[in-house]
């Protein structure tokens, strides 16, 4: 049925029209804008998705800054460690020198005084944006990622970069807890243990050995001391005899630290070493007997018999089974002049042992000097007195500030023979200690740039990812443009079309 008030086929090709128009707008749009959803009308759920995702790079980026940020400040860490690690080597090699006596020590001290303020120098200029990492002890975190949880939730990630001090700060004692119970101080050789009023000083440590038994004229008894071996061939029967021969035999022998005297039948071996206990054995052809006072026990000559002349120094002995904190310092008392160590993040008992061996060895004690060792699994302390007695008392508490890593640096003196002895053994414990800082920051620094690294790939698999939810593919949109540009040609032709068919009524009525 034809009718002049109603064009069905003119709506049908208009709303044809309307449908290729409206596809061909968003076509054009996502061939402007390059996204086939631009706003959350085109797909809400992808664009809310999206959007998430964009953020997350925006996140990423700030994090990439922080990271380098902490890169390069980690970086001057390192490289101000293995600069201070270089001139501790040159300063060793200075103190090396000093072991020889015909030697200029004084031109050496110079050095050593230069190179020491020199390190000191490095230290303070090691800073980036003012973080110096080789001061102080708290640690620095630096922002190295965003974690999203399945649940939305988003909590941030650090890599934590601990500080390396090397200054040669002092610390300080604290007033905290007692730590009394982690060391102790025990008095050298055969002298009681120490406490208040009880004194140190540097007489040699003696052990008896008295003859007896039976002597025949022609045997020969040996005395090993100190891995050297000592003896004498009896020319009479008389105890009083053999002790003087095997007396005479030992101070001949010229073993370092060991003398010998002898009253009656009784031979003394004195030990004036100041860290080594000095062992003898006895032995021989006859029947004679040795009794050393030492152990009580008494021995036949023609079997071995052995014992200790201890050494002459005193122990200040830490850990017994406890655990290091920061902050824990300890205090070594001679004399009643007081010498300090705090410990720092993650040091042991040995760091502590050492750094109150510098302490001690810095301040020069007169007739003082030190040693550190490891006996039955505790770290010990070892103070020799060559000088007049002196007491010694030990103590500790918590709640400290820590004392610097080279703390004692600008004290060492070379001009001495003790204290080129010390500086020998010192320098050792401070260029392990550089060593550590610069390995920790390179360890640091290592970690930071691999996390760079994996959050600029992450970043770039996050915009890949935004990508392939909203960006328009551009070969289907070209394609897609051509094709509905010819179906609006089309549908235009057919509106006309459409118009035209009342046109044709009139001939009905012609």
């Amino acid at each position: 049925m034809s009718s002049i008030l109603t064009n069905n086929s003119a709506m049908v090709a208009l709303q044809t029209l309307k449908g290729i128009n409206a596809n061909l707008s968003q076509t054009q749009s996502e061939i402007s804008t390059g996204k086939s959803i631009a706003s959350a009308k085109d797909n809400s759920a992808v664009w809310a998705i999206s959007k998430v995702m964009e953020s997350d790079v925006k996140g990423f980026k700030a994090i990439s800054e922080s990271l380098s940020l902490g890169q390069s400040s980690v970086a001057v860490g390192r490289q101000a460690s293995e600069s201070v690690t270089d001139l501790l080597v040159q300063m060793k090699e200075k103190i090396v020198g000093a072991q020889e006596e015909n030697v200029d020590r004084a031109k050496l001290q110079e050095d050593i005084t230069a190179l020491s303020d020199q390190i000191k120098s490095v230290v303070g200029a090691a800073q980036f944006n003012g973080l110096n990492l080789l001061n102080g002890t708290d640690d620095v975190n630096v922002l190295s990622s965003l974690d999203r949880a399945s649940d939305g939730t988003v909590t941030s990630s650090n890599i934590t970069v601990a500080r390396q001090d090397l200054t040669d700060d002092a610390g300080a004692m604290g007033t905290g807890a007692s730590l009394a119970g982690n060391v102790t101080a025990t008095l050298g050789g055969n002298l009681a243990a120490a406490g208040t009023g009880d004194a140190f000083s540097s007489g040699a440590n003696v052990m008896d050995a008295l003859v007896a038994g039976t002597i025949v004229a022609g045997e020969t008894y040996n005395f090993q001391i100190a891995d050297e071996t000592v003896s004498f061939t009896t020319t009479t029967t008389a105890a009083n005899d053999l002790a003087a021969g095997l007396n005479a035999a030992i101070n001949a022998a010229g073993i370092e630290g060991i003398t010998s005297s002898v009253s009656t039948a009784t031979i003394s071996i004195s030990n004036t070493n100041a860290f080594d206990d000095v062992t003898v054995n006895t032995s021989g052809t006859g029947s004679a007997t040795f009794a050393l006072t030492s152990n009580g026990v008494t021995a036949a000559a023609s079997t071995t018999n052995t014992s200790d002349v201890e050494s002459r120094a005193s122990d200040v002995t830490f850990g017994t089974g406890a655990a290091v904190n920061e902050g824990d310092g300890y205090r070594v008392a001679i004399g009643g002049v007081n010498y300090d160590y705090v410990a720092g993040k993650g040091e042991t008992f040995e760091d502590v042992a050492r750094g109150l061996k510098t302490v001690i060895d810095g301040a020069a004690v007169s007739g003082i000097t030190t040693n550190v060792v490891e006996k039955s699994g505790d770290w010990v302390l070892e103070l020799d007195n060559d000088g007049a007695a002196q007491t010694l008392t030990a103590a500790g508490n918590a709640g400290g500030t820590a004392t610097g890593g080279l703390n004692g640096i600008d004290t060492i003196d070379v001009t001495t023979d003790a204290g080129a002895t010390a500086a020998l053994s010192n320098i050792e414990t401070y260029i392990d200690t550089a060593i550590g800082a610069a390995s920790s920051f390179g360890s640091a620094q290592g970690r930071i740039e691999s996390q760079s690294d994996f959050v600029s790939a992450l970043s770039d698999s996050l915009k890949s990812g935004i990508g392939t939810l909203v960006d328009a593919d551009m070969e289907e949109a070209s394609a897609r443009l051509q094709a509905l540009q010819v179906q609006q040609q089309l549908g235009i032709q057919s509106l006309s079309i459409a118009n035209q068919a009342p046109q044709q009524l009139l001939s009905l009525f012609r």
